[in-house]
C-alpha cells in the first residue's frame, strides 16, 4: 500500500466518524463498557487464580498414621505418596519434630512449662506427612485416596478454602462471559449501524469513484478504517481507566487490609497490565475490523 493511499483511507475514516458523531460515540461507549468489564473480570480471574496458586504452596494435606505403626512403614508410605503425579511435595514430620514445632508455637516465652515433658514426648504417636499438590482442585480425590491407605489414622485438610476458591473462580468466569457476550452483541449492532449510515451518506461519492475506475479496495477501505478506529478508541479509554483503577485498588488493599495481603499478594500492575492491554486492544480492534468489513461488504452496492 502506498503512503498516500494509507493517509487517504485514514482521513476518510476520520471524516466518516465525525459525520456520524452520535452513532460513533455510542459505538465507542458500548465497546468501552464491554472492554472495561472484560478488563475488570480479567483482573479478578487472574487474582483468583493467583490465590489458588498461592494456596497450592501454603495449603497442605496432613496425614497422621496409627500410633503403633513403625517409622519404617511410615517412611515407605511417604515414598509411595511422593510418586503420585498429583503430589508436588511431601514433607515428613517425625513425632520429635512435631513436639518441637508445638513448643515453638505454644510455649514461646514460657519454655519452663514444657520442661515437665522433657523425658516424655506427649506427641509420640503423631508422625505425619504434610502434602502439597500441583493442583489444589485435586484435593478431594487425593484425600479420598489417602483415607483408603492402610495405617492412616486421620487426614486433615481445608475443604472450605478449596471449595471457596473453586466456586469463586467458576462464578466470576460465568458472570463475565454472560455480561461480555451481551455487550459484544450490542457493540456489533451499533458499529454495523454506524458503518451502514456512513455508506449511505457516501453512496453518490462511491458511485462516482467506481465510474472513474476506483477499485473495491479503495471504496471499502475507509469504512474498514472507520471500524478499526472505533474499536481502537473503544479499547483505549477503558484501558486508561483500568490502569489507574487497578493501581489504586492494589495500594488501597495493601494499606487497609494488611491481614488479607498476608494471605495472598495481589498481582502487581506491571505483571498483569501488558497482558490485559494486549488482549483488550486485539479485542477492540478485532471487533471494529470484522464488523465493518462484513457490514460494508453486505451493504455497499455501487
Amino acid at each position: 500500500m502506498r503512503i498516500s493511499t494509507f493517509w487517504y483511507c485514514l482521513k476518510q475514516g476520520i471524516i466518516n466518524i465525525c459525520r456520524n458523531i452520535l452513532f460513533s460515540l455510542a459505538s465507542i461507549a458500548t465497546i468501552s463498557a464491554c472492554i472495561f468489564l472484560f478488563c475488570l473480570f480479567f483482573a479478578l480471574i487472574a487474582n483468583v487464580q493467583n490465590v489458588a496458586k498461592t494456596a497450592e504452596t501454603t495449603v497442605g494435606i496432613t496425614v497422621f498414621f496409627d500410633e503403633d505403626m513403625p517409622e519404617e512403614q511410615i517412611l515407605a508410605a511417604g515414598d509411595g505418596i511422593r510418586g503420585w503425579e498429583e503430589v508436588r511435595e511431601a514433607q515428613y514430620i517425625s513425632a520429635a519434630q512435631a513436639w518441637e514445632n508445638f513448643k515453638t508455637d505454644y510455649f514461646e516465652g514460657m519454655e519452663e512449662l514444657a520442661e515437665g515433658f522433657a523425658d516424655d514426648n506427649p506427641l509420640s504417636g503423631s508422625a505425619s506427612y504434610e502434602i502439597f499438590l500441583n493442583n489444589i482442585e485435586e484435593q478431594d480425590k487425593i484425600v479420598e485416596r489417602l483415607e483408603g491407605m492402610e495405617g492412616v489414622r486421620k487426614v486433615r485438610y481445608s475443604s472450605t478454602a478449596v471449595a471457596g476458591l473453586t466456586s469463586a473462580g467458576k462464578m466470576v468466569g460465568a458472570m463475565s462471559a454472560v455480561i461480555i457476550c451481551v455487550l459484544l452483541a450490542v457493540a456489533v449492532f451499533l458499529i454495523s449501524n454506524t458503518i451502514s449510515v456512513a455508506a449511505a451518506f457516501r453512496r453518490r461519492e462511491n458511485e462516482i469513484m467506481r465510474l472513474i475506475g476506483a477499485t473495491n479496495y479503495m471504496i471499502r477501505a475507509p469504512f474498514v478504517v472507520e471500524g478499526v478506529l472505533l474499536g481502537a478508541l473503544g479499547a483505549a479509554v477503558p484501558l486508561a481507566g483500568m490502569y489507574a483503577l487497578y493501581q489504586r485498588a492494589v495500594i488501597y488493599i495493601s494499606e487497609h487490609y494488611q491481614m488479607l495481603t498476608g494471605m495472598f499478594e495481589p498481582i502487581p500492575l506491571g505483571n498483569i497490565f501488558p497482558y490485559m492491554a494486549a488482549t483488550a486492544g486485539c479485542l477492540g480492534v478485532g471487533i471494529g475490523f470484522f464488523v465493518s468489513y462484513f457490514t460494508i461488504h453486505r451493504h455497499l452496492k455501487v
